[in-house]
């Protein structure tokens, strides 16, 4: 076989590792953001609506700054199963091409290399033990007014990316850019 070619595709296997490796660091990554969401809620309605979800969520009120006019809901954030078996497959993927590669480089040992993928479930024990955590988010609520929407109540929000996501959807807020 050209060793051009088996160089090339070392080198694009191990691009590929490099990339699941980074892939299943970032799956425990914090995705921290602030947002700011719009409602024609007065904020007194706005705020039980906050609280009844959050407390759907598991989310506890960890702090209340009625100067600011400013709540922190804290709650305990599960890992997710399907997210540990889909980064072990990955991972287990990535450990047979890669083992291929230097299999075919190495032929004697070929045992070995695939013996590697044994290492494959390490990828979804560290997500498993990493990806539960504590999280909070807060809240801070304004009013605004404006001439197009008239009397409206707006709600900067910081947390986590996913958690913002599903309290817009849920809440059904709109964004202010």
């Amino acid at each position: 076989m050209n060793t051009t070619i088996l160089a090339s595709t070392l080198l694009l296997t191990l691009l590929l590792a490099v990339g699941l490796f980074f892939f299943i660091r970032a799956s425990v990554k914090d995705r921290i953001q602030q947002v700011k969401l719009a409602s024609p809620e007065t904020e007194e309605s706005l705020l039980n609506q906050l609280k009844q979800y959050f407390d759907q969520r598991a989310y506890q009120v960890a702090a209340v700054d009625a100067a600011t006019n400013q709540v922190t809901f804290q709650g305990i954030v599960r890992p997710s199963w399907f997210l540990a078996i889909f980064l072990t497959v990955l991972a287990a993927c990535g450990i047979v091409c890669l083992s291929l590669v230097l299999s075919i480089l190495f032929p004697t040992l070929t045992k070995v290399f695939l013996g590697l993928v044994a290492l494959a479930p390490a990828a979804g024990l560290f997500y498993w033990k990493k990806a539960e955590r504590l999280e909070q988010v807060s809240l801070k609520l304004e009013s605004a007014s404006t001439q197009a929407a008239g009397e409206q109540s707006l709600v900067i929000v910081t947390g986590h990316r996913d958690e913002l996501i599903q309290l817009q959807q849920s809440l059904k807020l709109k964004p202010l850019l």
